[in-house]
């Protein structure tokens, strides 16, 4: 008997139970090295940004990664154990029966540790591979491009998930080691059956389900922790999918609204070129140079304003000055309302934002905001984008900036301050993006036109036939002037933000698919353990299908019972880390419910293989 012959040969003998252990290993390890290749590629955790997305959204994604990602390392450590466990304490029998032909019981033990190990070794391997392959599509997909990935988090995955399985495995083998061959040989340990001390004949009501409840109870350990690893995976599950509709269908109603379906641009070529770009960056375009905002030459003239605001094509003109400054905080200070004591806001930092001059009076655009927007009062105030709050008005303890809040401090630039009255979600500039009235920012920058309109069109009217008509009346007064629908960039953003929470709604299902394989091994050992009870069963005449059905019921009430575990703290956990105002709509439910419901019926229906598989075994066979 070759000591490394062995194992590999018992391994290949069991084939099922050998795939569906490496397999389960294999998902656990890949859904956790993808995770953090994602997060890395979305500038969350570890990375610094990006340039995708506006930081405020990324702050979103970053709670909500964070989170998930303890939720799937948490359960791909608990399917770890139990696949790994459930495998080795199967092989208690096999162990009591080389003990009873004269095996040492280290040899015994390095046979058992070396299939162990080799399982493991298999499974992570291939999960670091699939963790890979997986970053690869994804990237191509969403990022629309591949760079080399952070390969420092391999290794830390595979050590992780390595020593966790050998742990869980080394249990039964060490708990089979000191067990002598009878005890090893006793179907309460290989099968982990708990017996009663009462014995009930089973009656002709309900036989079914009463096989099926018994053998349930009698497996007490393993029925426990298979509910207990699918609770924590339904928790997974509505916690991604709820918390990934509603905030994918809130944070793309946040950035829709920045521009109108029914919005066109106006302005010179350069400038509405420059425009359009400057909303591309959200979903990851890239600057080529400076652009000259000042140009005298980009003005439009109050002519071209006065004949679009006498269309009858055209329903609102907002005229807007577009120019990029280099911004300050001013800082500011509260008072204690206990003690009176006066603490300071803020700092001094310093960056450069895009502002924009609106009437806000005359306004196309609809902001997600935190404060209020511009009053139209005459106050030098300003509305700044999430992106300048992140980085110019957060706390920064390691600069000794303890307390820092936007709505209580101001913005600065050419000698002037503004207010901050507000902070908005804009992917203009990436958020980098600062709203003031537009009469202030003309004084305070001597630029007395508008280098940019957006126009809103009217709702009767055809979309197509309205544009070409505004691009006539435009270019006759102005040859330079062009008309730019912006729709084709506001798709781009929603499909690149969309397209990422769907990324992340989809990192679970690594994990459902190992749960899904758990319980199948659960299965297979109640299969295994009732054979001679389905044996029996066939022998007096029942049909094959009473196998199925045995184990339909054991499968339903495992999974009800951890269903209704899971999405209970789930609802609860999604309510506590969703983001403020949430857009939930009739449609939104029925989605999360789809979701939900074909995740249980899919495993259900998944986890009856063992049954199927039995029911078309021969009587014979099933009783050898």
């Amino acid at each position: 008997m070759s000591s490394a012959g062995f194992p590999i040969n018992d391994l290949l003998r069991r084939k099922l139970q050998t795939s569906l252990t490496i397999a389960t290993l294999t998902l656990s390890v890949a859904s956790t090295l993808f995770l953090l290749l994602f997060s890395n590629r979305l500038g969350l955790g570890i990375a610094s940004a990006t340039g995708t997305l506006t930081l405020g959204l990324s702050a979103i994604f970053s709670q909500f990664l964070l989170f998930i990602g303890i939720l799937i390392f948490v359960v791909g450590a608990v399917l770890t154990s139990f696949i790994v466990f459930l495998m080795m304490a199967q092989r208690t029998r096999d162990f009591g029966l080389i003990k009873a032909a004269g095996c040492p019981n280290s040899l015994v033990a390095g046979y058992f540790m070396t299939e162990l190990l080799t399982v493991t070794f298999v499974g992570c391997v291939l999960g670091i591979v699939f963790g890979f392959v997986a970053d690869y599509v994804v990237s191509n997909v969403v990022f629309s491009g591949y760079q080399l990935p952070n390969f420092w988090f391999a290794p830390l995955v595979f050590v992780a998930f390595f020593v966790l399985a050998v742990f869980f495995g080394l249990q039964p083998i060490l708990k089979a080691s000191r067990m002598s061959p009878i005890k090893a040989l006793s179907p309460v340990n290989y099968y982990g059956l708990t017996i009663g001390t009462k014995h009930k004949a089973l009656s002709r009501s309900g036989l079914t389900w009463r096989i099926a409840s018994r053998s349930l109870f009698r497996r007490q350990s393993a029925t426990i922790r298979i509910i207990i690893l699918l609770s924590i995976v339904f928790l997974l599950l509505t916690v991604s999918v709820a918390g990934g509709v509603i905030a994918s269908g809130t944070t793309t109603s946040w950035v829709q609204k920045t521009v109108d379906s029914d919005t066109i641009a106006i302005a010179h070529t350069s400038m509405g070129n420059q425009y359009k770009l400057l909303l591309a960056k959200f979903s990851g375009a890239k600057e080529t140079g400076d652009f000259n905002y000042s140009d005298p030459n980009l003005a439009i003239p109050n002519a071209v304003i006065e004949q679009l605001n006498a269309s009858s094509s055209v329903s609102l003109v907002d005229s807007r000055l577009v120019v990029k400054e280099h911004v300050k905080e001013v800082a500011n200070f509260t008072v204690d309302p206990y003690t009176s004591a006066t603490f300071p806001v803020g700092d001094s930092r310093e960056g450069e934002s895009i502002v924009i001059g609106v009437d806000p009076q005359k306004l196309a655009s609809k902001w997600s905001i935190k404060g209020q927007f511009l009053s139209g009062n005459g106050d030098l105030e300003a509305v700044i984008g999430d992106s300048i709050s992140q980085t110019m008005y957060s706390p920064h303890p390691s600069k000794y900036v303890v307390l820092a809040d936007p709505l209580l401090e101001s913005i600065s630039f050419q000698n002037t301050s503004f207010r901050i009255v507000g902070v908005c979600v804009d992917p203009v500039n990436n958020g980098l993006v600062t709203y003031v009235p537009i009469d202030k920012l003309e004084n305070v920058t001597g630029i007395f036109s508008p280098n940019m309109l957006l126009v809103k069109l009217n709702n009767s009217t055809d979309r197509n036939s309205a544009i070409s008509e505004v691009k006539s009346m435009i270019q006759a007064a102005n040859p330079d002037l062009d008309a730019f629908d912006l729709s084709g960039v506001v798709k781009q953003n929603t499909a690149f933000l969309a397209s990422t929470w769907q990324t992340i709604m989809l990192l679970p299902l690594f994990t459902l698919a190992s749960a899904a394989l758990c319980l199948v091994g659960y299965m297979m050992l109640a299969v295994d353990e009732q054979h001679q009870e389905f044996a029996i069963l066939r022998a007096v005449g029942a049909k094959p299908r009473i196998i199925v059905a045995i184990s339909a019921i054991q499968s339903a009430l495992v999974l009800i019972s951890s269903f209704a575990t899971g999405i209970s703290l789930g609802v609860i956990t999604t309510l506590l880390i969703l983001m403020t105002n949430p857009l939930v709509t009739s449609v939104t439910v029925l989605e999360i419910t789809a979701w939900l419901i074909g995740a249980l019926i899919g495993m259900f229906l998944f986890s009856l293989y063992p049954a199927f598989r039995l029911a078309k075994t021969s009587i014979l066979k099933i009783m050898t």
